[in-house]
């Protein structure tokens, strides 16, 4: 029997967080330098959740020095790390350095100043409704679902609780207060789920802008669907 989600998230929560961090990324921590994929672990959560980094280095050390027995895997028991390309027997010595590498960074302070997010995982972390919002407004089929980007926007507004075009709108200043050039917009665009270009004669920036712009009027005529 598998556990169940309160028993999963006080023992591997945080642990599952940080490995996530690591899709599509090289688990090439060293002792002296964490990869690109901790490092956008340990940035995003000095920003958003501080607290939580004690928690992920108990919980990944905790699992390093206890991996599951056959038993609990066969019971379900426990947290199976997804392939991050490195051999089984290495497993453990690098969850040790990414246990490491967070305890350091605790116990220096070193908080990682904010950046543009340098991994898949990082973008989509840190904007979650533009991700939202992207990825099911504007996928590859939004020309056959809608008149052009305009009604998009307008769908999206329509069908969204206020609250959550609030907190789209302020993912969107602050990806705007980035200030990228918009060769990077067009790709953080693409990792957020953009699958259509902006309109034209907008570049990425300019249109992210007028998006933000006419999201911004709060509406009050929103009834959640029945």
């Amino acid at each position: 029997m598998s556990m169940k989600p309160l028993e999963f998230d006080r023992r591997y929560g945080e642990l599952d967080q940080v490995i996530s961090a690591y899709a599509g990324q090289s688990a090439d921590d060293a002792e002296d330098v964490p990869s690109e994929a901790l490092q956008a672990y340990l940035r995003h959560t000095w920003h958003t959740r501080p607290w939580a980094l004690g928690v992920a280095e108990q919980q990944v050390r905790e699992y390093a020095r206890n991996p599951p027995g056959r038993l609990r895997m066969r019971l379900g028991e426990f947290y199976p790390v997804p392939d991050v390309g490195l051999p089984d027997s290495e497993i453990q010595d690098w969850l040790f350095r990414i246990a490491d590498h967070i305890k350091r960074s605790i116990e220096g302070g070193d908080v990682p100043r904010p950046v543009t997010p340098g991994t898949h995982w990082e973008w989509r972390t840190r904007f979650p409704e533009l991700a939202q919002f992207l990825g099911g407004w504007f996928s590859q089929d939004m020309p056959d679902e809608f008149a052009d980007h305009d009604a998009a926007v307008r769908d999206y507004s329509e069908s969204t609780d206020p609250q959550l075009v609030v907190r789209l709108v302020g993912e969107l200043n602050e990806l705007l207060a980035l200030d990228l050039d918009d060769a990077d917009y067009a790709l953080g665009l693409a990792e957020l789920g953009m699958e259509v270009d902006p309109p034209a004669p907008y570049a990425p920036s300019a249109w992210l802008a007028l998006v933000a712009d006419r999201l911004a009027v709060p509406r009050a005529d929103y009834r959640p669907p029945a």
